[in-house]
Order: C-alpha cells, then structure tokens, then sequence
C-alpha cells in the first residue's frame, strides 16, 4: 500500500506525459469536497476529477444535466483547498460550452480564476472541436472526453457499451486523433470494448484515462462514492468496491442513535 510522501512534488500535465511514456499506469478517481479530496490526495492519486457525476453522487439528480457552473465552480474550489499534490482536473457541466466558442472560453475561464483548478474535462469529438480550440488558445488545459458521454444521454437514450459498431468505432479513433492534435493532454475513455481503448492508447503519444474501458488505458478512473461502497444501488460490470462503507455508516450511525436513546452518549467523561 503506497501513501504519498508530503515531499513528492505537485502533479502537473507534464506529470501526467511522462507517466504514460515510463509505462506506469495513471491512478485517477473523483472527489466533490474538501474532506474527501484530502483523502484521495493523501493516498497518492495523480489525478482528481471534480465530475459532473456531483450531480447524482451530491444533488441526487437522475443524470449530470441539471448541474449548473455556478455548482461545479463551489465542488472545484472545495477540492483545491483540500489538494497538495495531485492535478485537479474539473468537468464543465452540460450547456456551458456546446454550441459556442465564446461562452465555452468563458466558462473555463471562471472555472480555473474562480477555483484555482489546473485544467477542465470536455465531453465530445469533432462537434465540440471550435470550443476546444478556442479554450486551448488561452492557455487552459483541457482534457477530452470519448466513448459513453452522460451529458449525451437523451441523445443515446442509454448507458450501454459505445463504438461496438465499426462506424463509432471509427468516429471514436478519428475524434481521439483530433483531440491529441489540437493539443488536449489526455482523453478519458469511456464504457468502450477493451480491444478499442489498446487500439486508441497505443496509437496516441498523449495518455488515456479509462472508466469500464478495459485494462489497456494509459490509467484507470472511478466514481470515489462507487470504489469505498458509499453507493450500493450502482452495480456495473466494470466497477470494484473496495470497501463497504455503507454498511459501516449506516451501523455506526445506528450505534450512535442508540446510544443516544439509552442515555449513553454522552456519558461523564464526555461532558464539561
């Protein structure tokens, strides 16, 4: 089990590069508040995404559609004030830059001078290429988005598997490309078959960061409430728990009522 050591140096995207090119996986994973970021960069994650999955794991909303600027703006700077080490890396949410270069430079903008974040997560190939550009002309890192993308969801009209077809399949390796020369840093890949994502990874120089993608992704992502058990009702193929923290939570919380109806707590010792 590898902790950190406080001397270890601020992930960077140059970081990031180089771990793909020495061959050593990426560690990735999401956090929506201060606590929880603290943990995740004490344990030695490159990479942590502020996801617009706050919108379901947070708000409880059905998809990450309803999540405004305003909301991943206030989960950004939470996680930046808990990070010492790791990239913090934030989406920006549904509407905020589809469609229009402008408001999507602006968007970015507020995101990294209001946050402090290090760089911002698109969803989208060549439709949102304009958008990129014009972000990546500011000096703002951005990193893609490929394969399932939520904010696409109505237009999918489900969470299945993507670019199991031989067109998508293609459309995927030719947005992956476009990406990587415009000058994003990395691309997730998402919910895509396994040989598609050593395809795309081994025929880009910038790495890939893989969710249900198969174990040749340059590194790996999770939803941080999916990998500790938080959430139990999402149960996908692709995901691992790593512990049951809603079963230690929930009993704990229970002791604690009991406690509380029994006249236990707080006992003499805990009071002045």
């Amino acid at each position: 089990m590898s902790v950190h050591n406080s001397d270890i140096k601020r992930v960077t995207t140059h970081t990031i590069q180089e771990l793909k090119n020495k061959g050593e996986k990426i560690s990735a994973l999401t956090a929506y508040d201060y606590s929880m970021a603290q943990v995740v960069d004490a344990a030695g994650v490159e990479l942590i995404l502020v996801g617009d999955s706050a919108s379901n794991v947070m708000a409880g909303h059905e998809t990450t559609l309803p999540i405004t600027l305003d909301q991943m703006i206030y989960h950004a700077s939470s996680v930046v004030r808990g990070v010492k080490r790791a990239l913090v890396v934030v989406d920006l949410p549904f509407g905020s830059y589809q469609g229009n270069s402008t408001e999507a430079l602006r968007s970015a903008i507020r995101i990294m001078k209001e946050s402090g974040a290090h760089a911002v997560k698109m969803e989208g190939g060549l439709e949102i290429k304009e958008s990129i550009m014009r972000i990546l002309s500011a000096g703002v890192p951005v990193m893609g988005h490929l394969g399932l993308t939520p904010q696409s969801i109505y237009k999918f009209g489900t969470y299945a598997v993507r670019a199991k077809e031989e067109a998508e399949a293609q459309k995927l390796i030719d947005d992956a490309h476009m990406l990587e020369s415009i000058g994003c840093f990395g691309i997730v890949l998402e919910k895509i078959p396994a040989a598609l994502t050593k395809t795309v990874s081994e025929s880009l120089v910038i790495p890939t960061i893989g969710i249900g993608a198969g174990p040749d992704a340059d590194g790996q992502i999770l939803v941080i409430h999916d990998l500790l058990g938080i959430t139990n009702e999402f149960k996908p193929r692709f995901l691992r728990r790593y512990a049951d923290l809603h079963k230690i939570m929930t009993e704990a919380i229970a002791h604690y009522v009991d406690d509380v109806k029994i006249r236990d707590f707080p006992n003499e010792k805990e009071a002045y």
